[in-house]
């Protein structure tokens, strides 16, 4: 099943790469005695999807992985995917945005123009001067320069609209539509507590539920049923009667 869809700053893939590795070392055995498809080349494909979108011609665009620095808990990912694309590995303050609406990265040779930025990091935090005023993780006038054409972003600013989870009950019918097809995968069973009929069925068996806001992400504010204490429930009873 998907659980969720993660299109701002997903997570996760790099331990994904590293347990491959790890398991080709420890159980070869599995892999001469089964097909199983290779993951080796994840890197060179998001290598070459974030260089299709390069606003300059050129035959090797200037990627580079924004990254929030190395207290985040990401930031082996954010290290181990910029060094297996061969991409550079910033931060906010490597970066800056010139007069002619470009970003440039800071580098020992000087200015060097930046082409693609694979962000890692939150849309609130990507630009003080649009944003949150108090961040210094962004890069003041980015949101200008992507607006004015002259740099790519992924995942796009205001992508997150599409993790939403209420967004996610209705993605199966979204393919169907656009697609004419079926998902390939399967949602989890999802009931919207907007709905009267869906609010009281969950509110009746919480236990067999998880229960999570419609716009949060990375986790935050899930309700466990089978695993929450007992004064919890009521809680997530008032949170959901209160906004449904």
């Amino acid at each position: 099943y998907v659980l969720e869809d993660n299109l701002r700053v997903p997570s996760g893939v790099s331990y994904m790469l590293e347990n491959r590795a790890v398991m080709k070392r420890v159980f070869p055995e599995l892999f001469q005695s089964h097909s199983i498809l290779p993951v080796d080349d994840y890197p060179s494909q998001l290598y070459d999807m974030l260089a299709s979108l390069s606003p300059r011609p050129g035959p090797r665009p200037e990627v580079v992985v924004l990254t929030p620095g190395v207290f985040n808990s990401a930031y082996f990912e954010h290290s181990y995917l910029a060094q297996q694309m061969g991409a550079e590995l910033v931060k906010g303050s490597d970066l800056v945005v010139g007069g002619d609406d470009c970003v440039y990265m800071r580098t020992v040779a000087g200015l060097a123009r930046v082409d693609v930025i694979y962000r890692r990091i939150d849309d609130l935090f990507l630009d003080p001067e649009v944003f949150r005023p108090d961040s210094t993780l962004g890069v003041p006038g980015l949101m200008r320069a992507w607006r004015a054409g002259n740099v790519a972003i992924a995942n796009a600013p205001g992508a997150g609209v599409a993790d939403d989870k209420v967004v996610y009950s209705f993605v199966p019918a979204l393919i169907k539509y656009y697609l004419g097809e079926d998902a390939k995968i399967e949602n989890v069973p999802t009931f919207l507590c907007n709905d009267d009929k869906h609010r009281q069925h969950v509110l009746a068996n919480l236990k067999d539920f998880v229960v999570k806001p419609a716009n949060e992400s990375g986790g935050y504010g899930v309700f466990v049923g089978s695993k929450a204490a007992a004064e919890d429930f009521d809680v997530v009873k008032r949170q959901v009667e209160a906004d449904p």
